[in-house]
């Protein structure tokens, strides 16, 4: 096994475990608010976080699932290079969506792309957050927003990065198109609820 090989193992191992923190559960169940996978769509995430009630909590979890896939993408690309880098980023959206510790059923990956992508490439990371911002007020959907932002981030990573880039951007955008297949499916059926609808939907 070379040098490299190892590197890469190491990136994808600290990346993996950052990842699986689950800040979701962990916060709202220091808050007093029971176990976050018994409210709404049962996911760890800042969304379903949010349906607590608690907007500081949610964006708490919001910011600290970002930072457990930028800090682990930094750290690898400072000590092991690009390469190790992207392969942290998909192993920490690995981490979130499937913990170990969970039972392998975690968030569903928007906030751990972010904090990726600004690793990795700050603007392409501002340009996903920004397309997010403008599907979820022009459409009033949070999922729709998310898969729109994460469709079109291996084409702004192609554009201002390489093709690398792209394919890691490429790799998050299916991981998290396949956390969000029930979204999905509401979305074509048109029984998606929108931002602030109060609905209980994941």
């Amino acid at each position: 096994m070379t040098a490299d090989t190892i590197n890469l193992l190491l990136a994808a191992v600290l990346a993996y475990l950052c990842g699986s923190i689950p800040f979701g559960l962990l916060l709202t169940r220091a808050a007093g608010l029971g176990d976050i996978r018994a409210i709404g769509s049962g996911n760890i995430g800042a969304t379903n976080v949010l349906r607590t009630g608690n907007r500081w909590l949610a964006a708490a979890t919001l910011v600290l699932d970002a930072g457990k896939a930028a800090v682990p993408v930094l750290l690898a690309r400072y000590f092991w290079g690009d390469a190790a880098g992207m392969v942290a980023a998909i192993f920490a959206f690995l981490g979130h969506c499937f913990p170990v510790w969970l039972g392998f059923k975690g968030g569903k990956g928007v906030a751990v792309m972010i904090g990726s992508l600004l690793a990795l490439s700050w603007p392409v990371g501002l340009i996903f957050c920004a397309v997010w911002l403008l599907i979820a007020f022009a459409q009033k959907m949070s999922s729709l927003a998310a898969l729109t932002a994460a469709a079109t981030a291996p084409i702004f990573a192609f554009v201002l990065g390489n093709q690398w880039l792209a394919g890691t951007a490429a790799v998050l955008a299916i991981l998290l198109f396949y956390q969000h297949r029930t979204n999905i499916a509401r979305l074509m059926a048109g029984t998606e609820p929108r931002i602030g609808a109060g609905k209980k939907a994941g």
